[in-house]
């Protein structure tokens, strides 16, 4: 049943609804323990959606879903975005709930928000401790869907000045779980006045974020 409910959610993502339809989908945020500020970024996933649905055709309600870790809802979403600056902590029941989710079809985006990089790979290892994060190469399909990012990730804020870099778990050869690290696509999603982002590079991050989406969906 679970399977069923998030392919069923996939399949209503890219459908074109009536003007008067109510949305059909909705992002989700997952909510975490361990102290890290899972519940940064307020206006990102709204802009996002609403990104989506103009240039991907989608029909997601821009407001969206909070989901914890353990919780049945979480099957509710074929959509899950993470984000936060510190400390993660999954109980053996939620890496559990997490990883049924994912082996399901769910999919898992993981965005550092910078200074959650060493916590959000031990709580994934929990998750799957047989799987190891994998950098994607430059010509890996989510940076080639709607739009074309010849380089990978784009850099949207600075955080250590590092490249950014995007890294991949997979199981039985799908990505069920995509992690942006020293990139920080949430900022460049938020309304431009949080941060002040120049407007390309707020579009930077909003084709990116919707490759994501399209890839986490059709693939």
């Amino acid at each position: 049943m679970k399977r069923i409910l998030i392919a069923a959610a996939i399949l209503i993502a890219f459908s074109f609804k009536g003007a008067d339809a109510p949305s059909a989908l909705r992002m989700a945020l997952l909510k975490y323990s361990g102290g890290g500020d899972w519940y940064a970024n307020p206006t990102a996933l709204p802009n996002l959606a609403r990104f989506c649905n103009q240039y991907l055709g989608t029909d997601f309600d821009t407001d969206y879903a909070e989901v914890e870790v353990g919780s049945a809802e979480l099957y509710n979403y074929a959509f899950v975005h993470m984000t936060g600056h510190g400390n993660v902590v999954f109980s053996d029941a939620e890496a559990d709930n997490l990883r049924n989710y994912l082996i399901g079809g769910g999919f898992l985006h993981i965005d550092d928000n910078y200074g959650m990089d060493k916590y959000v790979r031990l709580a994934m290892k929990k998750v799957f401790p047989e799987l190891e994060f994998i950098e994607l190469p430059f010509e890996h399909e989510v940076y080639k869907q709607e739009f074309d990012f010849k380089n990978g990730l784009p850099k949207i804020h600075k955080h250590d000045d590092k490249a950014p870099q995007g890294f991949g778990l997979f199981w039985e050869g799908r990505l069920v779980c995509f992690y942006t690290y020293e990139c920080d696509l949430g900022d460049g999603w938020e309304d431009q006045d949080v941060h002040n982002d120049p407007e390309d590079i707020r579009l930077q991050a909003l084709r990116m974020g919707a490759n994501i989406v399209r890839f986490a969906f059709e693939q």
